[in-house]
């Protein structure tokens, strides 16, 4: 069990960055059907090092991710692992919002000027301040994961958004492995079919978590991730 050391609220249409500890929890709690979280991984001590959707799908053999999935580096280690998870699918392939799919849906655009923290934001912009921070830039975006959402792809490889996957109060919470630099947004989802733009935020609890043993859900899931795990060992020894 982990404990909560700290709580904050995230707004809807807002961003966040901060860098969490190995062993570090973060549970993410919906305050609204339909909420979406953004996420970027990277690694702190390494920036080049980030999260990396395709190899996190390819090794665990899945289209969608839920409790007992980790969340792979571009080199083989392992960000994160689902540890808890109440929705059962988080949306891996749908990308994020930009200016374009603003105009496309209609939503009508409100600048900082005229509202302040209530402007709308597009995940793209978002994770772009965010990183700014730490002197990374566009080059630096990656796929990245949409927690809460649900997409479908048809017979022919469309996507399509799932209203109603997520409820109030749903949560999935996440365990850091190693250090990691994180990066978030409450914008929506960019297949979202809201007539307006919807402003859902979640509650973020961060905490301890205990240590990993080897009947562990996320390690015992697959080869592949014990193969992760083991790769961690050997970058926490210095080794790598």
């Amino acid at each position: 069990m982990a404990s909560t050391d700290y709580q904050t609220h995230l707004p809807g249409g807002q961003h966040w960055s901060l860098r969490l500890r190995r062993g570090t929890t973060m549970k993410l709690t919906a305050d609204a059907a339909d909420a979406n979280v953004g996420l970027l991984f990277y690694n702190p001590e390494n920036l080049l090092e980030r999260l990396n959707l395709p190899d996190t799908l390819k090794c665990q053999h899945t289209f969608k991710l839920t409790a007992g999935h980790c969340l792979y580096s571009d080199m083989g280690r392992i960000f994160a692992s689902i540890v808890a998870d109440d929705l059962g699918w988080h949306d891996s392939v749908g990308g994020n919002l930009h200016a374009r799919h603003m105009v496309e849906k209609g939503w009508q655009p409100v600048s900082f000027q005229a509202a302040l923290n209530d402007r709308t934001q597009t995940g793209h912009d978002s994770f772009l301040i965010e990183l700014a921070k730490y002197g990374l830039g566009a080059r630096d975006l990656a796929a990245n994961l949409n927690l809460f959402s649900k997409v479908e792809a048809d017979d022919d490889g469309r996507l399509t958004f799932v209203p109603g996957h997520c409820k109030a109060g749903d949560s999935v919470t996440l365990r850091f492995e190693m250090d990691t630099l994180v990066a978030l947004h409450t914008c929506p989802h960019p297949l979202d079919p809201a007539s307006d733009y919807p402003r859902r935020g979640v509650d973020i609890e961060l905490g301890t978590a205990a240590p990993v043993s080897e009947d562990d859900l996320c390690y015992r899931h697959c080869d592949e991730n014990a193969r992760g795990f083991a790769n961690n060992r050997l970058y926490h020894l210095g080794a790598a």
